[in-house]
């Protein structure tokens, strides 16, 4: 295996943050239709040409010429409040690594990165959904389990 580096991605990098994508999908739910993917490969060019490097974050680790893995932070400006100071909001999506290179601290690196950069761009918090698999990394890194005063709700449309 080739050396591993560490960085954000750009609009270079999108075919291979798709990719990335669907295979954390695929990973996540067992698999997608044939429907699924290409709405995904639909949707995912436009929506990365507008919001990568702005309001999305894509941390990302490069080998062999290629994205192996990647993290990605959405920034949301929301109201302020007690708990958001300045309005500013994180939320931790799609994080991925392939197979062949998982075990090795890859992951945790990449969420240290987010991290840091959360820091620096004066983030008041950093909420995510951890994955049973995912669930020791966050913690390892900070994460603690969300205690809430409400219930989380959904209206699907």
């Amino acid at each position: 295996m080739s050396t591993i580096r560490f960085d954000t991605a750009g609009k270079n990098d999108i075919s291979e943050l798709i990719r990335l994508r669907i295979a954390y999908m695929i990973d996540d739910f067992g698999s997608i239709s044939d429907y699924e993917r290409q709405c995904m490969e639909e949707q995912l060019p436009g929506y990365f040409e507008r919001r990568l490097g702005k309001e999305l974050i894509a941390f990302v680790a490069r080998a062999e010429g290629r994205l192996v893995a990647a993290a990605y932070l959405l920034i949301i400006e929301k109201p302020a409040n007690p708990f958001l100071s300045n309005g500013l909001d994180g939320e931790v999506l799609s994080v991925y690594t392939e197979n062949e290179y998982r075990g090795q601290g890859i992951c945790t690196q990449l969420m240290k990165n987010m991290i840091e950069y959360a820091k620096e761009n004066e983030l008041c918090r950093i909420d995510l959904m951890a994955t049973d698999e995912g669930y020791p990394i966050y913690k390892k890194v900070g994460f603690e389990d969300k205690v809430q005063k409400y219930i989380d709700m959904r209206l699907e449309l």
